[in-house]
């Protein structure tokens, strides 16, 4: 079936170029599409053929009019994705948009059930997209709740939703959805049922076989057993995924992607992803619990995540809650030297699951060279050819001195976006706020922050995550930080502090540079405003307002307002206030 519309508007539009073109028509819309490709309830097949469509004629714009669609993974298009930081695999994907160019997917209002392990965008290889308009839900989230009833010695017990299947299968608990898929869970987090948000200095409960012993009561409740296992009666207790297998939007090798006016309700993984792209924005995207659940969770990992992105990186106008991880992180990857086995040859492995098969270094793309143990760079250079001999190894050449180059040294792709967060909000999540690590010019300005761990992290480790990080020229101005630091210990030290970084030689290395904090409002119950070490260059200034809170229980410890270590050219302006 051809769109009516379609071919009127391809008429005019051609009739305008001299002679012909081989442009295509401006818009068609989903609802063109229906009547033929609908299943049932199933949408899935009819957006499948308005993007075939759109894509074969080379269209500008796909409207999906306002409505409810239920899309299910069965007709979906099936593709094999690595995605960073989430788990690669054959994914079921609604909206394949891999190699378009000036292309806009405008929803009119759309609101998109997703049901099962499908994912709702795919950006890759593509050039000026433009995704607006929509709301996405999932019909069973990838992670349950249950309501605390009762506190035992390494035991709670808890009621369950109709909204999250289960059984107990050999003395263990296990979750399903409408179509019998089973739903693992990986961790234990109490949220408080009154803030809606982690219970005050509640910590992950990890499971080791993605599963938790369990019994079924006579009253319909579920005892559940961990050792150590605590809780509050009436709270809420969230079970977290096992897996990142479903992100909302992922950006792979893209640039000119512009987000506006999304809101994602939940998805299986991160919110917005993306890895090896340039000139990324997000303007009014929003990361919310559904108003109509009464979950406390929204999506299952971050609400943004950039690896090795280039150009600029602009989130303005946006809204971070309720996720299981931080709202941001910004960072690269290292790869580990294995072997060096020529004057110009390096054997390189990524040692990070999370970073399998993403071919971060590039044949012709700039590399850097560093010291494992203290983050200090050896050297720099271009790598001239790369072979990939599986997702976790690589040969690479690369025309730098390689004279120093010790086997355990890092090697990292060197690209850096511009950052600029602006009018942002963000707070009731599991972990932090920003995780920044670009070295080109950072700005977060006019942001609201309310979470239980840090609000912003200076990150970067070559042990654990391999996420390569140091910034260069970072200002913070203009925010409010209400009542941060309210969750686990593990989730930070300060309200803006260092992280993992250098494990060695600390007295030498210089990790992040020249930070800037100007004008905000901290509102704080905990003093521990600024924890910094392995910087050079950082300033407090006097116009910035601490004010002290009777919101949350005051702990022992640390009373300080700024704590540094390792140091260099640190300007406090502000007197340490008392509370």
């Amino acid at each position: 079936m051809i769109p009516v519309r379609f071919w009127f508007a391809a008429a005019m539009f051609c009739a305008a170029c001299a002679g012909g073109c081989g442009a295509s028509a401006e818009s068609v819309s989903l609802a063109d599409f229906m009547e033929e490709n609908r299943v049932g309830n199933d949408a899935t097949l009819a957006f499948r053929r308005a993007v075939e469509f759109c894509r074969q004629h080379r269209v500008r714009e796909l409207v999906v009019p306002a409505g409810t669609y239920d899309i299910y993974p069965d007709l979906a298009f099936e593709k094999y994705k690595y995605v960073t930081n989430n788990n690669a695999g054959l994914k079921r994907l609604l909206f394949d948009l891999d190699g378009m160019e000036e292309f806009t997917l405008r929803g009119e209002g759309a609101h998109l059930v997703l049901h099962g392990y499908v994912s709702a965008f795919s950006v890759a290889r593509c050039t000026n997209i433009t995704i607006c308009g929509f709301t996405v839900d999932y019909a069973r989230t990838f992670h349950s709740e249950g309501t605390i009833t009762g506190v035992g010695a390494n035991y709670l017990d808890l009621r369950f939703s109709g909204a999250y299947p289960y059984r107990i299968v050999n003395g263990d608990l296990h979750f399903y959805d409408e179509a019998g898929a089973e739903y693992p869970a990986s961790h234990l987090l109490e949220f408080d049922a009154v803030r809606r948000e982690p219970a005050f200095h509640a910590r992950d409960y990890w499971l080791r076989n993605k599963t938790v012993p369990a019994e079924q009561l006579p009253n319909g409740e579920v005892r559940i057993f961990h050792p150590g296992l605590t809780g509050k009666a009436g709270n809420i207790l969230v079970l977290g995924p096992a897996h990142r297998l479903c992100p909302g939007v992922a950006i792979d090798r893209s640039q000119g992607v512009r987000i506006e006016d999304l809101t994602l309700y939940h998805c299986g993984g991160m919110g917005v992803v993306a890895q090896m792209s340039s000139d990324i924005e997000l303007d009014g995207v929003r990361i919310v619990t559904a108003p109509d659940s009464e979950r406390v969770i929204s999506i299952t990992a971050d609400a943004t995540h950039f690896t090795h992105c280039d150009g600029y990186v602009r989130m303005i106008d946006c809204e971070f809650f309720n996720q299981i991880d931080d709202a941001t992180n910004i960072h690269g990857m290292y790869g580990i030297v294995k072997q060096v086995t020529g004057p110009s040859r390096l054997r390189v492995f990524f040692p990070h699951e999370q970073q399998y098969g993403l071919d971060v270094l590039e044949s012709g793309g700039d590399a850097e060279i560093l010291a494992q143990r203290n983050l200090i760079t050896h050297t720099t250079g271009r790598i001239t050819s790369m072979e990939r001999l599986n997702k976790e190894w690589y040969e690479v050449t690369f025309d730098g001195d390689l004279s120093q180059i010790a086997v355990g040294d890092l090697i990292t792709r060197t690209c850096y976006p511009e950052v600029l967060i602006r009018n942002c909000r963000m707070g009731n999540n599991r972990a932090r706020g920003l995780l920044l690590g670009s070295r080109k010019k950072t700005i977060v300005e006019g942001c609201y922050f309310h979470t239980p761990g840090a609000a912003i992290l200076f990150e970067g480790d070559g042990y654990y995550w391999y996420e390569q990080a140091g910034v260069r020229d970072v200002e913070i101005r203009n925010c409010v930080f209400d009542n941060c630091l309210y969750g686990a210990a593990t989730w930070g030290d300060a309200i803006i502090a260092t992280g993992n970084g250098p494990k060695h030689d600390r007295e030498r290395s210089r990790y992040h540079r020249n930070i800037r904090v100007e004008g905000n409002t901290f509102r704080v119950f905990d003093p521990r405003i600024v924890n910094l070490y392995c910087v050079d260059g950082f300033v407090f200034t006097q116009d910035n307002v601490i004010e002290y809170t009777d919101d949350y229980p005051v702990l022992p410890g640390e009373k300080r307002n700024f704590i540094t270590r390792n140091c260099d050219n640190i300007v406090i302006e502000k007197e340490q206030t008392d509370k």
